[in-house]
């Protein structure tokens, strides 16, 4: 969700021609941080109207702690589901805020759906777990992490070398619940 660039957000098909080709090596720039700040607002609204249970079984709100100011900070994330521990990875890389802010002090609070609680949240940077992570999060919704990795210069159906290859550039971040406040 994060990390998808003005132009992947409605699924375009990838543009050809002889424009393309000339800026074909050229970088596509991202999003502006303004950006992201004002598509967080969808969801965070979604949840403050009760709509956690629909919303909430594709994007959590992960709650940081600024690493400079210590207030509270709400980041909406896709995420997955592994028994009690919930993966997400971010998409803007090791520049993303709330990266930064888990490295600078892991407790964090998690809402899923109607569900709270405070965790413990650890960064993980082995490729071959982001790589898994990345390979079920295509499985789970092909179209929207297909135009994501399409962005980021990968194919839309990359190969598991093609994974692990691209995962040290998003790193992953693991987070354990400490205390159930239902």
């Amino acid at each position: 969700m994060e990390g998808v660039l003005l132009a992947s957000l409605g699924g375009l098909p990838k543009p050809s021609g002889v424009i393309c080709a000339l800026f074909q090596n050229v970088p596509l720039m991202k999003a502006p941080r303004f950006f992201w700040r004002l598509i967080h607002i969808g969801p965070r609204i979604a949840y403050a109207l009760g709509l956690g249970p629909l919303i909430g079984r594709f994007v959590l709100l992960l709650t940081t702690y600024g690493r400079k100011s210590g207030r509270p900070r709400v980041t909406p994330l896709v995420y997955e589901q592994r028994g009690d521990t919930i993966i997400v990875a971010s998409a803007r890389g090791r520049s993303a805020d709330w990266l930064r802010n888990i490295q600078a002090n892991p407790k964090v609070r998690v809402r899923v759906g109607r569900r709270r609680f405070d965790g413990i949240a650890e960064v993980t940077t082995d490729p071959e777990k982001i790589a898994d992570y990345l390979q079920r999060q295509m499985e789970r919704n092909p179209r929207m992490f297909g135009a994501i990795l399409a962005s980021e210069g990968l194919s839309s159906t990359p190969s598991r070398a093609e994974l692990v290859r691209f995962a040290p550039r998003r790193p992953m971040v693991t987070i354990r619940p400490i205390d159930d406040a239902a």
